[in-house]
């Protein structure tokens, strides 16, 4: 951000952010790939600005609006979230819309195999994963006036419809695997259960902060993909995720021995969630799975695409982030089977 746009916002941020006193100092962060993120300090205090990208985007892409909506709503419940403090509609003020939030003090953990921790801390910290995503469920609509948040009818119907217009709209080549799942989706969709709960559509362990030094939720993180859906497509990205190599860019837990390492089985995550969410059990949930790994594969063709197009706020990462395109396809191919 240049000294004129910070100049900008910090004249924005007067008029519209109680209590706050400039001048401003701006630091991007490396996370928040799809939309930059800054850390501001200032004399009164330490925010977060989540901006859009510049550039043509995809429609409905890059929904800062209803990021900033959603964590609102959420202050007074039991999911935690940052504080909110405005949103800037003006695409005047830096040439996008962004909104400013508290900065939460925590630890991300990019890897859920989390290496530094010990087995109790890991345990506890995968508990309150499954609380959170279980209260996020459980969030009362009406109450929080998210009840028009996504639009009625059946949830996985409609993300197909999307994700394959999305994935379309930006795809650079054929992939074989990549068709076959898209064709094995559309022939075995479940009928619609009349599930209806918020869903936080990127739910994993890096898009969480938790205490500097405990292991309790502080905020989640990453809305932009947030909607009313069905709960078991946040469940299935989680296992989805597990699926995938340990380490800083797989973010996986395959092939570590987890009962050793104090973490808990795919079946014992879904197990406990149920039990949070008076389940009996789930039904299909290859299906479910198999999905996550599609959306996830369409949506890094997005982050590919505008690499390509220079668009991305780290294009480098975007390409190398886009080559495993394939390789989730024929991990969706895999989980068809799964649970």
């Amino acid at each position: 951000m240049d000294p004129q746009q910070l100049e900008s916002v910090a004249g924005w941020m007067s008029r519209h952010v109680a209590g706050f006193e400039g001048p401003l100092t701006a630091t991007k962060f490396e996370v928040g790939q799809s939309n930059p993120t800054f850390r501001l300090d200032s004399p009164s205090g330490a925010y977060v600005l989540r901006r859009k990208p510049l550039g043509n985007l995809l429609k409905s892409a890059h929904a800062v609006d209803r990021e900033f909506r959603v964590q609102k709503a959420l202050a007074e419940t039991q999911v935690p979230v940052a504080r909110m403090h405005a949103l800037c509609e003006d695409e005047s003020v830096i040439g996008s819309m962004f909104y400013v939030m508290d900065l939460v003090e925590g630890r991300s953990f990019v890897d859920p195999s989390m290496p530094q921790e010990t087995p109790q801390n890991r345990a506890a910290i995968i508990n309150e994963m499954i609380r959170v995503l279980a209260a996020i469920h459980d969030v009362d609509l009406t109450a929080t006036g998210l009840a028009d948040y996504g639009p009625p009818g059946s949830y996985y119907e409609r993300q197909f419809a999307r994700w394959v217009k999305q994935y379309r709209a930006s795809e650079t080549e054929e992939i074989t695997d990549m068709e076959a799942l898209i064709d094995w989706l559309g022939a075995h969709m479940p009928a619609d259960d009349g599930q209806r709960t918020l869903v936080h559509g990127d739910y994993r362990i890096d898009n969480m902060l938790f205490a500097p030094d405990g292991t309790d939720c502080r905020a989640v993180l990453d809305w932009e993909l947030s909607t009313l859906g069905h709960p078991y497509a946040d469940l299935a990205g989680v296992i989805m995720q597990w699926q995938l190599p340990p380490g800083a860019e797989g973010r996986g837990l395959a092939g570590i021995d987890r009962a050793a390492a104090g973490l808990p089985s795919d079946a014992e995550f879904v197990a406990r969630y149920c039990a949070l969410r008076g389940l009996s059990s789930i039904d299909n949930f290859g299906f479910y799975v198999a999905f996550a790994f599609f959306r996830m594969a369409a949506i890094l063709q997005g982050v590919k695409k505008r690499a390509l197009d220079g668009n991305a706020a780290n294009p480098e990462k975007g390409l190398k982030l886009g080559a495993f395109v394939p390789r989730f396809a024929e991990l969706g191919l895999e989980a068809r089977s799964h649970g």
